[in-house]
């Protein structure tokens, strides 16, 4: 009698990926396990987006670490207009606007970093202080603002914050849209001579960091050596290429002979 789930030949692959692979069948369907897995990953989705930032349990965070900051808002008066209108998170509130150009300070700063919830405000609460604290030795010779602690907040909001602290860089730690495998994915955006108007193309990226991804310890060295990169080249973005990895060469043996 044959098995009520058949199993899939690549099977054995799948401890190399959280991808949903080699799930086997029951007869034209989904084994039963696979399913309910499946929908909880995709609940978990849905109310990451929901979620909104525990803006007093990662203040503590940032105290606890030594971190001076300070708590904004965007223009987005509430969760359902931040997700029905992506342009109200790109600005300041008015409030917000007035108290950064009231703290505006005299001589530029060097890096200016903003903690936003993004798509996901557990990816913030998570990893954004755990991930400051691999920076910190990295880029100890840049002068850092006041981390900036933003709500309802999308990536070009680093833009207006980074201008109005005449900071040299913006670093944005935002939680990513979140997928099936990960719900509180941390990404980073980095954006050299912040303005606004900035595009995407003026920033670099990079993703998927978490213990489950890529760790802190490397977001960390990946970031230090794109903030290197762009104060020499004056740039982000498009012009700035992520030279952390060495080159990939498919064929190590054949080049050393």
């Amino acid at each position: 009698m044959k098995p009520p789930v058949e199993s899939d030949p690549w099977a054995a692959l799948r401890r190399f990926t959280p991808a949903r692979i080699a799930l086997g069948r029951a007869g034209g369907s989904l084994p039963t396990q696979a399913l309910l897995e499946f929908s909880l990953a995709h609940a978990q989705a849905r109310d990451a987006v929901q979620v909104t930032l525990d803006v007093p349990g990662v203040l503590r965070q940032l105290a606890a670490a030594g971190y001076p900051s300070l708590v904004v808002e965007s223009a987005a008066r509430d969760r359902e207009q931040y997700l029905r209108r992506p342009d109200a998170g790109r600005r300041l509130s008015e409030a917000s606007l007035a108290q950064l150009a009231a703290l505006a300070p005299p001589v530029p700063s060097r890096l200016a970093i903003l903690i936003g919830d993004g798509l996901s405000a557990a990816a913030a609460e998570r990893h954004a202080v755990p991930l400051l604290n691999a920076l910190r030795l990295r880029l100890a010779h840049w002068l850092w603002a006041p981390v900036v602690l933003a709500r309802q907040a999308r990536v070009a909001l680093g833009d207006h914050v980074g201008a109005l602290l005449r900071a040299e860089a913006v670093v944005v730690l935002i939680g990513e849209r979140p997928g099936l495998s990960a719900p509180d994915s941390l990404g980073i955006y980095l954006t050299y001579a912040p303005r606004l108007g900035r595009t995407d193309a003026e920033r670099n990226c990079i993703s998927n960091v978490r213990p489950a991804g890529l760790s802190y310890e490397q977001a960390a060295q990946r970031l230090a050596l794109l903030l290197g990169a762009a104060r020499r080249l004056g740039a982000s973005g498009v012009a700035l290429k992520d030279e952390s990895d060495p080159p990939w060469n498919p064929l190590p043996e054949a080049a050393a002979r």
